[in-house]
């Protein structure tokens, strides 16, 4: 597991850390019942505090991405990804409501927007 912190960025470093071991649940780096590095260790490895890994793994946690055993650790869990593919899904359509309210205030067709919509995953 590779996690890189960024210092260019707004978002905070707990949340930097997260979302990175989201990524590599999601991708299969890391598998469901993988045991995550102790809050201890990835601190040091990391140069930050172990309150700010605390608060990362708590947020893992909270979204169902890890489960913690006393006296044993973190663990990946095992049903994260479809909550994790919901949560992404919900906040793109946050996102598409958003675009299409200023498209209608600003008179912009669907056809326009659609178009536009193409162009950008087609740069990615």
């Amino acid at each position: 597991m590779n996690i890189i912190i960024s210092n260019r960025t707004s978002k905070p470093i707990y949340e930097q850390i997260a979302s990175q071991i989201k990524g590599s649940i999601m991708s299969g780096e890391l598998q469901a019942g993988e045991a995550l590095p102790s809050m201890r260790a990835l601190a040091k490895s990391l140069k930050v505090s172990v309150l700010t890994v605390q608060n990362a793994y708590e947020c893992l946690q909270r979204d169902g991405f890890i489960e913690t055993t006393a006296g044993k650790g973190c663990f990946v869990s095992a049903q994260n990804q479809d909550f994790y593919l919901e949560e992404q899904q919900k906040k793109i359509e946050e996102l598409f409501i958003a675009a299409i309210e200023i498209a209608r205030c600003s008179g912009i067709k669907q056809e326009k927007l659609e178009t536009l919509l193409k162009v950008l995953c087609e740069e990615e």
